[in-house]
């Protein structure tokens, strides 16, 4: 009887996920082992393998299905001497199947009834891209592999290192294919011990090379805080100049989905602290393209906190042979006149959902994405308080010393006179993060949140 392969599960508490891609076609011989498609959620890609030897005879989720219940049935391997006339004698789809999401291009076909539009601010353009220049729709997670990529090919003295980024194509899918251009010298693979692979890579920068260090989680990294710190940031001060460090240390930082307290903190105010470190917390696709790619360039030793929960999104990125977004430059994604909201990485989405809520009623946000934490962008902060009298920060991070203080005590210093109301912080709630879902979407700030903090300071 033809053996049918179910959507698998990612985690204990995974329901759903999406069929990214198929890496076999119906037809193809298949062996124990082969990795026949991948699927993925908002936190992590994974290689979905035959356990059986035979024939792809039918795929039953296309590429691209969205909400794949896990368990559903997604192919029908045929054992040999079984042909497609077999496929009859597969038990029927569960229920649960029904449950899937079409594919993104029958999505296209039939939109969703849209809302009455808010009005809309226009978006300053990116200064770094030319007019005209034509765009390409890729994740995060394929920008951040792209701007490796490039690096690598543009210097040799460019690798990476890491746990499972090499065989395994990386935790989260970010350095897939980067094994197969490179070679094991270039991509390499580390056993689980950030102290030792950190260290390795410090003096690797030392030397005169460029490593990229990937960290599974940033939460990890806490293992390597010394070599980050007190070798990387410090030596270059420490030797009058004479010894520098150009090493990118990168992975996600913050709260995914429920991973519960020690795999959720935001480390971004912990590493902007640090007199000698960059530290740079994108948002959008192009962001994270263009901003890789100046790290790794960096004479620096360059802190890049990603996001898990953003590795999925997508954005247009630009098609420039090479495009490169300067590090400590902030920039004004929504224009507006009543009121400045700051914000950084996946604060963004609450920044810009209250926004669009904001706008309903009348009042216009202006919307910074600071993009880089350390150096970080006064001028366009200021400025922009400067115009709009009234200024809210938005962080996943906890309050207490954190970024947002930073952004109000600087405000204070350069606008205090052109201020309305106080400067009013949206963080992160004062508590280790939950494991339960429910009490973890409490921990974590809101657009809701953002949306009354903003009215309060146009007293409305």
């Amino acid at each position: 009887m033809p053996i049918q392969v179910l959507m698998p599960a990612l985690s204990p508490t995974m329901e759903k996920g999406n069929l990214a891609k198929w890496l076999k076609k119906e037809g193809e011989q298949i062996k124990s082992g082969d990795v026949i498609a991948e699927i993925e959620t908002d936190k992590a890609t994974m290689e979905v393998e035959a356990t059986d030897e035979g024939t792809l005879g039918k795929i039953l989720i296309p590429e691209g299905t969205a909400d794949v219940a896990v368990n559903t049935p997604i192919a029908t391997i045929l054992a040999d001497g079984e042909s497609a006339a077999d496929l009859a004698k597969a038990p029927a789809p569960a229920a649960k199947a029904a449950e899937s999401a079409p594919p993104a291009a029958a999505k296209a076909e039939a939109p969703a009834p849209k809302a009455a539009p808010a009005p809309q601010a226009v978006a300053e353009p990116d200064p770094e891209v030319p007019a005209g220049t034509e765009m390409v729709t890729q994740t995060i997670r394929e920008a951040l592999r792209d701007a490796m990529a490039e690096e690598m090919r543009r210097d040799a003295d460019v690798f990476v290192m890491g746990e499972e980024v090499a065989e395994y194509q990386g935790a989260y899918k970010v350095t897939q294919g980067l094994l197969q251009e490179f070679g094991a010298k270039r991509v390499i693979d580390t056993p689980i011990t950030e102290h030792g692979f950190a260290g390795v890579g410090v003096g690797a920068a030392m030397t005169g090379l460029k490593p990229i260090v990937e960290f599974m989680t940033f939460n990890f990294a806490m293992q390597a805080i010394d070599q980050i710190i007190n070798s990387a940031a410090k030596t270059l001060y420490m030797s009058g100049g004479q010894m520098g460090c150009s090493i990118v240390f990168r992975g996600p930082n913050g709260a995914a989905a429920r991973v519960a307290a020690q795999h959720s903190q935001d480390y971004s105010s912990w590493y902007s602290n640090i007199p000698g470190l960059k530290v740079v917390a994108p948002f959008s696709a192009a962001d994270y393209k263009g901003l890789l790619k100046a790290a790794i360039r960096d004479p620096n030793p360059v802190i890049f906190l990603e996001n898990e929960v953003l590795y999925g999104h997508t954005g247009e990125v630009p098609k420039l042979d090479d495009f490169v977004i300067p590090i400590g430059k902030a920039r004004i994604v929504r224009s507006g006149s009543h009121v400045t909201i700051i914000s950084w990485s996946n604060g963004m989405t609450y920044a810009l959902k209250a926004a669009d809520e904001l706008a309903k009623e009348g009042i216009e946000a202006e919307v910074i994405d600071l993009r880089t934490l350390r150096p970080m962008d006064t001028e366009t902060i200021v400025n922009s308080v400067k115009k709009t009298g009234r200024a809210v920060t938005v962080e996943e991070g906890w309050a207490q010393s954190g970024v947002g203080a930073e952004i109000a005590a600087r405000i204070m210093e350069n606008a205090f006179d052109y201020l309305d109301a106080p400067v009013t912080r949206v963080s992160g709630k004062d508590v280790p993060m939950p494991y339960a879902a429910n009490l973890e979407k409490l921990a974590l700030p809101s657009a809701a949140e953002v949306v009354e903090a903003a009215k309060a300071v146009c007293y409305r």
